[in-house]
């Protein structure tokens, strides 16, 4: 399976979700109140990708923060299944959401990203993020530091990798 389809997720998808986020995120997955919260707030954009023809089947999911007109955005989370990975998926997420970003005016995302995750990393650096801080033992129970990035958001006729 190498093609997803993407559309907005809805508050019936926070199961499905969180079902991902627990198999995923073992010792620091969020509450479903906070997924749910985030997935139907005004400010959020949430995003599943599934097979065609399946879309009670996510396979990943991705969110973004971005008040209209705030100048800024930042990406709360994104989340892909093992069997899902290196196909391009988690780029063509964060593609989706930068333009979402873009259009709600955001000049500048922000992310945090697990230092024990170098693919991550590797991915957003790719796309233009940039390192700009170090926020220690971030991450718990584990005590593993975020690494704090920067995006100046392309313009509309800027190409991301």
């Amino acid at each position: 399976m190498t093609a997803w389809e993407l559309r907005r997720a809805a508050e019936t998808d926070v199961p499905a979700i969180m079902e991902l986020e627990r198999a995923l995120f073992v010792n620091d997955a969020w509450s479903e109140r906070s997924m749910r919260s985030e997935v139907t707030g005004q400010h959020g954009y949430y995003l599943v990708a599934f097979p065609p023809g399946e879309p009670e089947q996510i396979d990943a999911y991705a969110g973004l923060l971005a008040p209209r007109g705030a100048g800024e955005g930042d990406i709360q989370t994104i989340a892909v299944a093992p069997h899902a990975r290196r196909h391009g998926l988690a780029r063509t997420l964060m593609n989706a959401l930068i333009g979402e970003a873009r259009s709600r005016g955001a000049r500048e995302i922000f992310l945090e990203v697990r230092a024990d995750n170098p693919g991550a990393q590797a991915l957003y650096l790719s796309l233009g993020f940039e390192e700009i801080g170090v926020r220690p033992q971030y991450y718990q129970p584990d005590g593993v530091d975020a690494i704090v990035m920067r995006l100046t958001v392309p313009t509309p006729e800027t190409t991301i990798a």
